[in-house]
């Protein structure tokens, strides 16, 4: 039995076939979460007899997927083999689509990238040019990579807005015909895709390789460009009925005319992220405030980036005071949410979050002044420690638990 069997089998196939393949994929996703373990203990996890898992295993160890990695060693007796998870058995791809550059990496069998490109360049519109240019970057970094297209059993593609990833579609970007977008991109670059909202990848990245630690009870905040929530309860992502949880930027709480790019007005979204950080600097600036940035260009032609660089590196008085602004406001809200799920760890990622204290120490003393106390005085506030690379390496743990931890 081939992996490709244990990922895409046909509906016919037979009971004692299919529990076969439960038994192989449950062997594999015990095995990639504690690194080797013993027939013995292979057993105890899957309720199965040593006969049964020692023939499992011998046919994954023939069809490369797992191999033999010494002996343990005890006080006496006969020393039982332990077995691994081949890291070049197969890879997955991961791509984290923004708004003017893809990021995309492949990782192995044991989540450890092989290649990692970020801030690709590219222009994020809502065309088919703009749909087959992206295709064509996965296609070229594919090939430049250096694996082989058929060993990599999967590409999860991270876009902004409303995401149906168990159907495949896409309603923010791409929604050209009534054809999942994820079918579109697998017939171009000829893997097995699927779609995934970019801060639930993202949030799913930190829990699995990030700041998160134990908790169980997370709530991830993109703050980029826009502004939008991951969910993560007891562990899991939290999707909603729809699959479209987390659009928290769209929450309709400013009393303003200033119109989202939804079509609403007063969103959360046209206060608190990388649009309005930049439309409030260059509205100081034209009032007559002081930059770091004053004179160097434009004022139509500052960018987000600019003005994050000039908090970052340069320690930018008139940004930072925005940014404070910001963060206020964005603790503010984010104590609605905190007294609603009582959550764990707030965790601040996304474009924003690397201005790091400047965002920080007024979202948590934000959320100190407007949370309960008793809902949050439990609470700890973090910011991302992956950074950019939160997204690819949550689009690969959930291609991940898609493949091989579903039942």
């Amino acid at each position: 039995m081939s992996l490709s069997i244990l990922l895409d089998y046909p509906e016919d196939i037979s009971l004692s076939a299919l529990k076969l393949i439960k038994l192989k994929k449950s062997i594999i996703k015990r095995l990639t979460l504690v690194g080797v373990a013993t027939i013995a203990e292979l057993c105890k996890e899957t309720d199965f007899s040593i006969p049964t898992v020692t023939k499992i295993i011998s046919e994954l160890i023939e069809e490369g997927i797992v191999f033999e990695d010494g002996k343990v060693g005890t006080s006496g007796g006969r020393r039982p083999s332990q077995y691994g998870i081949n890291p070049k058995a197969c890879y997955y791809l991961g791509v984290e689509v923004k708004k003017s550059s893809i990021s995309i990496g492949i990782q192995d069998f044991n989540n450890n990238f092989v290649k990692l490109s970020e801030s690709i360049s590219y222009t994020l519109e809502n065309t088919r040019e703009s749909l087959f240019s992206l295709c064509s970057i996965i296609n070229q970094f594919v090939d430049d990579s250096g694996v082989p297209r058929d060993k990599i059993i999967g590409a999860c593609i991270n876009l902004s807005g409303r995401i149906n990833s168990r159907k495949g579609f896409s309603y923010s970007f791409f929604f050209f015909e009534e054809k999942p977008l994820s079918e579109i991109i697998e017939s171009r670059i000829h893997i097995k895709t699927f779609l995934e909202n970019d801060t639930r990848a993202m949030a799913y990245g930190e829990y699995n390789g990030g700041v998160v630690k134990n908790e169980k009870d997370v709530i991830f905040v993109n703050i980029g460009w826009g502004v939008g929530i991951g969910i993560i309860c007891a562990g899991k992502l939290y999707y909603g009925k729809s699959g479209y949880s987390g659009e928290f930027g769209h929450s309709p709480v400013f009393d303003n005319e200033i119109i989202c790019h939804c079509g609403k007005k007063g969103c959360l979204e046209t206060e608190i992220s990388g649009i309005a950080l930049e439309r409030k600097f260059k509205k100081s600036l034209e009032n007559g405030s002081i930059s770091i940035l004053s004179g160097k260009k434009a004022i139509d032609d500052i960018t987000v980036d600019d003005i994050l660089t000039a908090i970052i590196k340069n320690e930018d008085t008139l940004a930072i005071e925005i940014i404070e602004e910001i963060g206020n406001d964005l603790g503010r809200y984010l104590s609605l949410l905190i007294n609603v799920f009582n959550p764990e760890l707030v965790v601040l990622g996304g474009a924003l979050a690397e201005t790091d204290m400047y965002l920080r120490l007024p979202v948590r003393t934000a959320i100190h002044k407007y949370s309960l106390s008793l809902v949050s005085q439990d609470m700890e506030l973090k910011m991302s420690i992956l950074g950019s690379k939160a997204g690819i390496i949550g689009a690969c743990y959930i291609l991940r638990d898609k493949l091989f931890y579903s039942a």
